[in-house]
């Protein structure tokens, strides 16, 4: 057999590339395009996992993995309740949500909330959305209307400062719990309505409320609701994320009150209320009460000619607010 020369072998490589060239430029004719480096692969997934025109308020770039994906954590969507008889799982000092609307007293300890964040609740036929974020102990109670619609609300394992970003299962769009409002999605820009509620100690809260109704254990999910996942976080310095926003005003891990009216935020700090019993404001026009209550818990009201009125706030770590 007769060895190819050098000529041959040259020209074979030639017609080689000839026909790869070809084959490219037949895949880009029909609207193919031509094989991408990794790096080129990456940055194409990467522009084209928002299609365009999608509605924002916040920066893509500012949403970051929590480490679990949607659901990962899972929202309460069929809760249960019990007296207070039946409760042998808390003590008098663990924290919690409470809820008193229309005549319903219900306490959401934290040692479930730690690992639910959200419970879709229904009191008297209308729905609630109980929210809770460990990373900033804030702890917020939400009308959960969306487009016209009260509707479920999930967890997406995507974190904003440090902070639960929520999905509502009605446009998909993206919630920030600490800032209430839809940062990404069809309902961008729409804000939700908080429901007036406390954080307080679950003995100081069943003296006041006899008949009061505990989120139940009885989740659906096998959790060891006795044992906090997050162990000594609250009481150290530093957070697990990084955070977009600052304010050495107050240390980052203060525990503050926070309202918006009018577009204006503020935030008062919970030490200063307990300590002073007392502080009146005015802040965006309106008369504002501090008041550290009888149950350990600290409210904000507004002066009306009737009295002083309830006002929805944020319980939260200073930074989340800031």
């Amino acid at each position: 057999m007769r060895k190819p020369t050098i000529a041959a072998i040259v020209i074979s490589i030639g017609v080689l590339v000839a026909v790869i060239g070809w084959l490219a430029l037949q895949k880009q004719a029909a609207g193919v395009p031509p094989s991408l480096t990794q790096q080129e692969e990456d940055r194409k997934s990467q522009t084209s996992s928002e299609p365009q025109g999608v509605r924002r308020t916040i920066s893509p770039d500012e949403i970051v993995s929590g480490g679990p994906p949607r659901d990962g954590i899972p929202s309460i969507d069929a809760p249960t309740f019990v007296s207070l008889q039946s409760v042998s799982f808390l003590s008098d000092t663990d924290l919690g949500i409470a809820l008193e609307k229309e005549g319903v007293k219900r306490f959401y300890p934290f040692s479930i909330l730690v690992w639910h964040e959200i419970v879709n609740d229904t009191i008297n036929g209308v729905r609630v959305a109980v929210t809770y974020c460990p990373l900033c102990v804030s702890g917020v109670v939400f009308d959960p209307l969306v487009q016209g619609e009260r509707v479920e609300f999930g967890t997406s394992g995507k974190l904003w400062n440090s902070n639960l970003v929520m999905y509502d299962r009605k446009t998909e769009s993206l919630w920030s719990q600490i800032l209430g409002e839809a940062i990404n999605g069809p309902a961008a820009g729409t804000r939700l309505v908080i429901i007036p509620s406390d954080v307080v100690r679950f003995g100081e809260w069943k003296k006041k409320n006899p008949n009061g109704e505990v989120l139940s254990t009885d989740t659906g999910f096998s959790r060891d609701y006795r044992r906090d996942p997050y162990g000594t976080y609250y009481s150290t310095p530093g957070t697990y994320f990084p955070l977009k926003r600052k304010d050495s005003r107050f240390e980052a891990k203060e525990l503050i009150l926070g309202i918006v009216l009018d577009g204006k935020a503020k935030a008062y700090p919970i030490d200063s209320i307990k300590k002073r019993g007392r502080i009146e404001d005015v802040f965006a026009g309106i008369s504002i009460v501090a008041n550290s209550e009888d149950d350990g818990s600290v409210r904000l009201y507004k002066k009306t000619p009737s009295g002083l009125e309830h006002i929805g706030a944020t319980y939260a770590f200073w930074f989340s607010w800031a």
